[in-house]
């Protein structure tokens, strides 16, 4: 039976009519009901050795196109959805976003699994199902709110299994149910994603915006990804969070090594177990404790045989994002736990009294990541400049102890979705130039390379450009009801809130452009500056941040003397979904970090892959980035890596003598504590930016603006030589090939996991 033949088996088993009769909700239903079936006739990978990824979040994006497109129907669906008057589009709008991740680390581990899953790698990722993932963005009264993110409906990817576990704390046990859902190879077979939820849960005890009462453990424990943690309850519910999804990671591991008939004791022979960040991290003593108390292993037998299963990712060189947790916290919420940790600690201390190297330290913290890296195989960074930093700086004492654990694993994005999916003009330019077979082997990009000179295809990727903007202008109206001009160039920066992120910096450089044109100092073109990102509820430097972002798009956006010339957006509820519409339509991608804190990014390699020029610093993947287009094709600026370390190693940085020396740091600064942006701004929110940055400024915002500046008017003033700068997009996606997650997976099967034999 064939696609159309099948749809309408299933419309009319569903609604009794055919599906050139159904509405798009209807359509929508009907074809995820398709998908599954056509899913459960495709292999589940398996082997005689399985990674298990074990992930706080999988941001997976909505799946029906993305599924639809792996399995090889994408373009029969659209045609059978367009003869129902709509079109996958369309359907994709009414589809529910999973919200069970935030930002990159999520993101990645998404792209991960499709990976594994095309790479027909026998592996399973392990997490938890949120019901309202980290929350619902809104934004009153110029600042950010939060609501719940409803996401679960009764028609859903999730299928629930029949695995069920127990899981025992301090002071309650809790009840888990586990649920699936499936991740569809492109042109490959199907591997699990493994949610864990318990039926204890009660949505109801959330009231107003996000709060809950956060004692009571079984009824919330799965409903937000990274609750409030400002205050103890909060930094305690993450802890029973965390053990919950790792206690029910370890009993599946070992109940499907059972269930194949394999010996607990060569479990390192069947599985390997990848942290993703230290989230995971209990994983470890929970293996041990489960072999010791359970399976009869001595404790030798149990540390020596976890040692060798697990591997650990580390994606940060913020020392506040190493979890430390209070040892009291642990004997509150894990006892059973202590006596593993402890004897961990000892033993690392019986041969070794570095301070920095201890797993317990003076202070009773429990610091995760040494937990992971003594008792880990193999420890990564994600990108070439992050991993040095690692062995170089933040990781020194252990590299030295442990050189053959660390490597590289550059990060990587799937092309499935953020391709083949999000930018089908450029998909359809890529077939008719180079041939299809850069899908599946994303290097033969390169080959657009011979068309650096061919006036049709760079034409033609402009057209692209430009119809991807009409399109991204046409959505931004609607959810946002902001008018886009699409003559001007799209400058856009979407990540997740953070202080080293550096939006203040990008947002001071919005107030200085401001100033010049209210000064008569007109841009040659228009420019459109676009935000997307959500701030940690907790976050209150973040949440202020936000708060600038919106002041000046109100104020740029109604003053009639410069909205010519310049918009400000900052879009609501960012996710992946808008991802998708924002990336195929930026001209500049914005990747600012402060050099050596940004571990990789991925956005810039979305943007990269989409024909954007990249504005950044040489932080993360941003380097890499450099070496494979060279200095014609991006655009680097700021202080380079070595000596923000070198600030921070002497303390010497001080932002408040910038601001002294600089009349156009000064300016900037200035006006956020201006009449004009007091008038409908609020005082507390802008005070306090203003006195971070010119008393802290711990990311070393003002020691680049000037630099920064230079940048951008450097940038703007190219995008005028069309011919330069259709060029430089057709060498970002041809140099592109290398940031595959493929690449990356294939990366971490070969040195690391060892599937494949």
């Amino acid at each position: 039976m064939d696609i159309k033949e099948r749809l309408s088996t299933i419309t009319n088993m569903l609604y009794k009519k055919p599906y050139s009769k159904c509405t798009a909700k209807e359509l929508w239903k009907a074809l995820l009901k398709l998908t599954q079936e056509l899913t459960a006739e495709k292999e589940v990978i398996d082997g005689y050795r399985k990674v298990y990824y074990i992930s706080a979040e999988f941001l997976i994006g909505k799946l029906l196109s993305n599924n639809l497109l792996n399995l090889g129907i994408y373009d029969e669906a659209d045609s059978l959805c367009k003869e129902a008057g709509t079109s996958l589009a369309e359907i994709e709008e009414i589809e529910p976003e999973p919200s069970l991740g935030n930002g990159g680390l999520g993101r990645l581990a998404a792209c991960f699994l499709d990976s594994i899953a095309t790479l027909g790698l026998p592996g399973a990722g392990i997490g938890l199902n949120y019901h309202f993932g980290l929350f619902h963005q809104v934004f009153k009264d110029l600042k950010q709110d939060a609501e719940k993110d409803v996401w679960i409906e009764k028609d859903s990817w999730l299928k629930k299994t029949d695995t069920e576990f127990e899981v025992v704390f301090g002071d309650r046990k809790i009840k888990s149910v586990m649920y699936d859902i499936d991740i569809i190879g492109y042109d490959g077979g199907v591997i699990k994603l493994h949610l864990f939820d318990t039926p204890e849960l009660d949505e109801k005890i959330v009231k107003r915006g996000i709060d809950f009462d956060k004692t009571a453990i079984e009824k919330n424990i799965t409903l937000f990804l990274y609750p409030d943690d400002s205050d103890d309850e909060g930094r305690l519910l993450r802890v029973y969070q965390q053990y919950f999804m790792v206690s029910n990671g370890a009993r599946l591991i070992l109940k499907e090594m059972k269930e194949k008939g394999y010996d607990l004791h060569e479990l390192d022979r069947h599985v390997a177990i990848q942290i993703n960040d230290t989230h995971p991290t209990m994983v470890i003593p929970e293996l041990i404790r489960i072999l010791t108390q359970e399976e009869e292993f001595t404790i030798d037998e149990a540390i020596r045989v976890v040692s060798r299963t697990v591997a650990y990712t580390n994606h940060t060189i913020l020392s506040e994002a190493l979890e430390k947790w209070p040892l009291e916290y642990l004997e509150k919420v894990v006892p059973q736990l202590i006596p593993i940790i402890k004897e961990l600690s000892n033993r690392v201390k019986a041969v070794n009294k570095d301070s920095k190297i201890q797993i317990i330290d003076e202070n009773k913290l429990v610091h995760m990541a040494h937990i992971d890296i003594h008792y880990g195989y193999s420890v990564n960074g994600v990108a070439a400049i992050h991993t040095d930093i690692l062995k170089e700086t933040e990781l020194n004492h252990f590299y030295k102890l442990y050189p053959q654990k660390f490597n590289n694993k550059t990060n990587g994005i799937t092309f499935r979705r953020w391709l083949l999916l999000c930018n089908r003009p450029l998909t359809a330019l890529l077939d008719k130039t180079i041939g299809i077979g850069y899908k599946k082997d994303a290097d033969k990009l390169e080959k657009l390379l011979e068309y650096k000179s061919d006036k049709k295809v760079l034409d033609a990727l402009e057209q692209i450009k430009k119809d991807k903007k009409a399109e991204l202008i046409s959505y931004i109206k609607e959810k946002e009801g902001v008018e886009l001009n699409p003559d001007s160039i799209f400058d856009i920066q979407i990540k997740r809130l953070h202080e080293y992120k550096r939006q203040q910096m990008n947002a001071l450089y919005i107030i200085h452009k401001y100033l010049e044109i209210k000064a008569g100092k007109k841009p040659i073109r228009p420019i459109t500056f676009i935000f997307g990102a959500k701030a940690a509820p907790a976050y209150v430097i973040a949440k202020d941040i936000i708060h600038l972002i919106l002041v000046l798009q109100e104020i740029v956006n109604n003053d009639p003397d410069v909205n010519k010339y310049m918009t400000v957006v900052m879009v609501t509820n960012y996710n992946v979904s808008y991802a998708e519409k924002l990336i195929p339509a930026c001209d500049i991608s914005e990747q600012i970090s402060l050099a050596s804190k940004e571990a990789s990014g991925t956005s810039n390699m979305k943007f990269m892959l989409n024909g954007a020029i990249t504005l950044g610093t040489d932080d993360g993947a941003n380097v890499e980035i450099h070496d494979l287009v060279g200095d014609d094709n991006i655009y680097i600026f700021g202080a380079k890596s070595d000596a923000v370390i070198e600030h921070y190693a002497k303390a010497d940085y001080v932002s408040k003598d910038i601001y002294k020396k600089s009349p156009v740091v000064k300016e900037a600064v200035d006006f956020i504590v201006g009449k004009q942006a007091l008038k409908i701004g609020h005082k507390e929110n802008l005070e306090r930016l203003y006195k971070e940055l010119l008393n802290k400024d711990w990311f070393m915002t003002l020691l680049d603006l000037e630099d920064y500046i230079k940048a951008k008017e450097r940038i703007f003033a190219d995008f005028e030589d069309r011919e330069k700068w259709k060029r430089m997009m057709l060498f970002n996606i041809a140099k592109a090939g290398f940031f595959s997650s493929d690449r990356t997976i294939a990366e971490y099967d070969r040195d690391i996991w060892k599937l494949v034999k």
